[in-house]
Parts: structure tokens; sequence; C-alpha cells
């Protein structure tokens, strides 16, 4: 069974509603890297909220182990483009916040359990400071305190430590200076690795959806005024040799900026 099946789905907005991705069908296996690649505007990040379970579809239907979630919980995992962190919490309390508000209703906050659980929940907290490049001093600093590469990394361990079987990533890196951007992309790929977690990343930077995915799913339209439908979806060479990335970078732009084909086309092995 598929981890994330989504079904001939199409989405609205405004009145009349105009739709904005129409007819998307997409199978995405567990442990996947999967990256959605496409212009501004084109629908990738509503795709991203249907699988997150905070917005639904006008058609179609959208399933996630097997079941339509009504609402985002701790299976999926979020990072978002702008920093999520709270500006009046420490990094360790941000990071932490996630689970200690999933696991106790504000009244069971006074019992020895929830004391018990919070420190189990900050030594976690500090092993992913560590495994994500921080250091154990940084938890006890605030957000405006932290660059923006150290700010994204909070973000991504606030998103890691809930052990989400799927992380979704929103244009996460495209806010960050060029160096910092190839640091976070290189820690991703290894999280990727070391947890097994499926991830669904998107961008419009061609060369970081190839760099980072072991598959590119192409969003386009066929006209400025009509909705988006998958135009392509491509397995990444595994190794992709550097002298192929030229054509392959070609191949995906042509395909984002191309008018959209009434069926897919896959170039999966």
């Amino acid at each position: 069974m598929a981890l994330i099946d989504v079904r001939n789905v199409t989405v609205a907005y405004g009145t009349p509603p105009r739709p904005v991705l129409e007819g998307v069908g997409l199978v995405i296996e567990e442990g996947e890297f999967a990256c959605v690649l496409g212009q501004t505007g084109c629908g990738k990040s509503t795709l991203l909220r249907l699988i997150l379970g905070s917005e639904k579809p006008v058609r179609g239907e959208v399933l996630v182990d097997g079941r339509i979630h009504h609402q985002p919980d701790r299976t999926r995992g979020y990072v978002p483009q702008k920093y999520s962190l709270f500006p009046d919490k420490t990094v360790l309390d941000n990071i932490t916040f996630g689970p200690e508000v999933l696991e106790f209703s504000l009244a069971s906050r006074m019992t020895p359990r929830f004391y018990h659980r919070r420190r189990e929940f900050r030594r976690e907290a500090r092993e992913y400071l560590r495994r994500l490049g921080l250091q154990e001093s940084d938890g006890a600093k605030y957000p405006d305190e932290l660059s923006g590469g150290m700010q994204q990394r909070v973000a991504i361990a606030q998103a890691l430590i809930t052990r989400p079987k799927i992380l979704l990533m929103d244009e996460a890196f495209s806010a960050l200076d060029p160096a910092t951007r190839r640091g976070m992309q290189s820690l991703i790929r290894e999280l990727w690795r070391a947890t097994g977690a499926t991830i669904l990343f998107v961008t419009h930077n061609t060369q970081e959806a190839l760099s980072l995915g072991t598959r590119v799913i192409v969003l386009a339209k066929e006209s400025v005024d009509a909705p988006s439908r998958i135009a392509l979806d491509m397995a990444v060479p595994e190794p992709c040799e550097e002298e192929e990335v030229p054509r392959l970078v070609r191949h995906l732009e042509r395909a984002a900026t191309a008018s959209a084909p009434a069926a897919v086309l896959s170039e999966r092995s």
C-alpha cells in the first residue's frame, strides 16, 4: 500500500471557484525523497497542504497510510519557508512545544508525569540540536539571537521531534544565502538516510530538486489562467553524474514552462 495516494484531486479558490490544481494523481511510496518543482503560483504549496491535512480538495481524495486525514497530526512534520519559531520561547522550548501540546492538556501539566516527560523531551531536543550541527548552549538562546540558517535548523528539529513518517518541506531553504543553503541540502539528505522518513520537498530551483530528490514531480499549466497538472514525473539517476546535470536541468525546466500534457509524462524506472 502506498504511503501517500493523491487520487484525481481538484482544488479551487474564490467566487466563482477557480481551479488551481485539477485532476492531480500521485503515489508516493514509503522512504522516497520526492521534490515538487514548478513555477511560482503553480500549486506546489497547495499540494503540500493537501497532504498535511490543512486543506481539502473540492474533488478527489488524499489518503495517507490508507486513510483520509481531516487535520494535521504527528504523522506529518511540516517545515515552512518562513521560520515557524515562537519569538518569546527559547530554542529548547520551541522544539519541545509540539510534543508537550500533543501529549498533555493544560489541566495535566501540574503532574509528576508531565515533568518527567518534559525532561525526556528536552533530552531529545538537545540530541536533535547536536545532530543538526548546533551547540547545546544554543538551546538557551531566543530566535532573534540566531542566524537564518540556525533558525531553519531549529524549525527542522521542531518537525522531527514528533518522529513523523512524512516530512513536508515548503521552499524551506529559499531564504538562505547560497553557502548556507548548500550546507542545509547536505544536512537534509543525511537526515533522510539516517531516519528513513519520506520527504516531499517543494522548490522552484531545478538544480536543488536534482541534488536532493530521488524523484522530481513537475507541476505546470496549459496557460496562465489554467489549473496546474503534473507535467512530468521523473526518477533522478543514482548516482546523478555531473555531466548529466545540465541536460536534466533543461529537460525539467522545459516541462515546468511548456504546456502541461493531457497525460502525465512518467520517466520513473
